[in-house]
This record gives C-alpha cells, structure tokens and sequence, in this order.
C-alpha cells in the first residue's frame, strides 16, 4: 500500500533509486533468513504457529531496518512480498498432502500474479531511502517521541497480522486433503482474476496521470477512477474476498477464515479511504463535491 509517485528525471535520481531498492532487497533477504529460522523451532505439525512466528520474525528485522535508517517505508513492500513466501512454502508442504492440485495451482498462480505486481508498483513509487510515506510523516508529526511505538504497533505488526488473517485459508486450500475443483472454484477465480485486474488497471491509471499531469489540485476522474474514488482499494478488497471465497469451495467448515478479509476490508473503509479523502480535500478543491458524486469504493456510475 502507500505506493507514491515516482519519475527518473536524472541520473542522480536513479542512483537514489536503485541505492533504494538495494538497500531493501537486503533488508528483506535478511528478513526471510530471520523468518526461516525462527520457524525451523517447531514442526509442520503447528503450521499455524509455524508460519506465524516467522512472520513476526521477518517484521521484527524490517522494523529493525525501519527505525535505523528512521524510514517506515521499509515496511510498504511486506504487504505484498510476505503472502508470496506463505503461499510457496505451504505449496513446497501441500504438494504430497492429497490437497486437490488444480485448486492449488490457480490459487498459487493468482497469488504469485497479485504479488508480483504489488510488489512492481510499489518500485515505481519508491523514490530512494528519502522517500517516506506521506501517511507516516502525517503520523510522526501527531505523536512526535511517541512515533517508533506507533510505527512498530500500527505501521508493522498490525499489517502483518491482518495480512496473515488474510493468508489463512491458503492453509487448507494448499496442503490439506479437500474437495475436488467445482462450481465455487469457478466463481472464486472469476473474482479474484476480476479484482487483480482492476487493481492494476486503477494502478496504471493512476500511475499514468501522477507522472504526466502538470496540473496542482487537478482531481484524477477519468478512466476507471471516473466510476470509484479509489477502485485500487477496491480490487484489493476483493482480491482477499476471493481467497476465502476458494477456502469456502475446499472445505466449508473454514468459514471462519472470513475474519481474514472482513478485517481488511474494514481497514480500507473505515482508516485508508477516510485518510485519503480528508487529505485530498485539503489539498484538491472542489474534492468536497467529488465525493458527493462518486461513490468511494464500489464501481458506480458518477452521480449527475
């Protein structure tokens, strides 16, 4: 998430650009040793807690990097970058475990797809260790010495735990023996594909108006973005609604699972879409009446 403007205006700037990228590639190689490790002290019998503890293991070393260079942008690529490694190493442990292989090929290519191009859009905002998010320094300047706690509560371990409910019906799709492909598999594909899609549409699109426009305070309202305030969000959403969605088709008892995408979709309406609203209304005019005419999450045609 957070993912910012980025232009290669200079050869200075892609210096910074890719001194940026190496310095976090490093912190991530770290990061995942860090997780590999703290998971090898228990068995794959307690994957939950297996799985788990290696996560808060790989954000604790990300923090780590965070507070040293005194950026909490480190963090933006794990949302990303962590269900990746979840969901191969639960595949490398499910591929044997009499799991159904179709399911756990289509779910393992959709999520390696939305991975990999979050991931990529991330890079295209990442300026260089300068760049801050600025949701952070928003943060920073509210609870001034206060900051760090609230970067290590709020900014790591709360995404990470909300990205592993996420993550939890990879668990049984991938390496439990479940129900065969079917009906609800169909519909979960057609979802997820769907809403991966229009993530990276919204994404481009936006992309695409941030490094040409010229105009300050101009609102963006045209392709996809003329139909929903924040369609990225939306496909994102949808995306984690369309994992439980396929944990549902392999095993219905897992309905639980839902608290996964039911708490991320509550932290995109009622903290990410309100923070970028209230901040677009201070900086866009007329941003106030966009907002009464298009609808702030799900495509709708705009109000006349």
């Amino acid at each position: 998430m957070g993912n910012t403007k980025r232009t290669t205006v200079s050869k200075k700037d892609s210096t910074l650009f890719w001194k940026g990228i190496l310095h976090c590639t490093f912190a991530y190689i770290l990061a995942t040793a860090a997780a590999i490790f703290a998971g090898s002290f228990f068995s794959t019998d307690q994957l939950l807690l297996q799985v788990g503890v290696a996560d808060i293991a790989g954000t604790l070393v990300i923090f780590l990097f965070s507070y040293v260079y005194k950026n909490s942008s480190f963090y933006d690529a794990y949302w990303s970058v962590g269900p990746i490694l979840i969901a191969l190493y639960l595949l490398y442990l499910g591929l044997e475990s009499g799991a159904d292989y179709t399911r756990q090929m289509v779910v393992t290519a959709l999520v390696l797809w939305w991975g990999f191009r979050l991931t990529y859009n991330w890079m295209r905002g990442w300026t260089g260790l300068e760049h801050i998010d600025w949701r952070y320094v928003d943060l920073k300047e509210k609870h001034g010495n206060m900051y760090w706690l609230v970067s290590f509560s709020g900014i790591h371990m709360f995404p990470t735990a909300l990205v592993f409910m996420g993550c939890l019906p990879l668990f049984h799709i991938l390496t439990e023996n479940n129900s065969s492909f079917n009906t609800i598999d169909i519909l979960a594909t057609i979802l997820t594909f769907t809403a991966i899609f229009i993530e990276a549409l919204a994404d481009h699109q936006l992309h695409r108006f941030v490094t040409t426009n010229t105009e300050k305070g101009k609102i963006f309202k045209t392709g996809i973005w003329k139909y929903s305030r924040h369609p990225n969000y939306f496909g994102e959403m949808t995306f984690w609604w369309g994992l439980f969605l396929f944990g549902i088709a392999a095993n219905p008892s897992y309905w639980w699972t839902i608290i996964g995408p039911l708490s991320i979709s509550l932290l995109f309406v009622f903290i990410s879409i309100p923070m970028i609203d209230e901040r677009s209304i201070r900086r866009r005019p007329g941003y106030a009446e966009h907002m009464k005419k298009v609808s702030g999450f799900l495509p709708l045609p705009p109000k006349p």
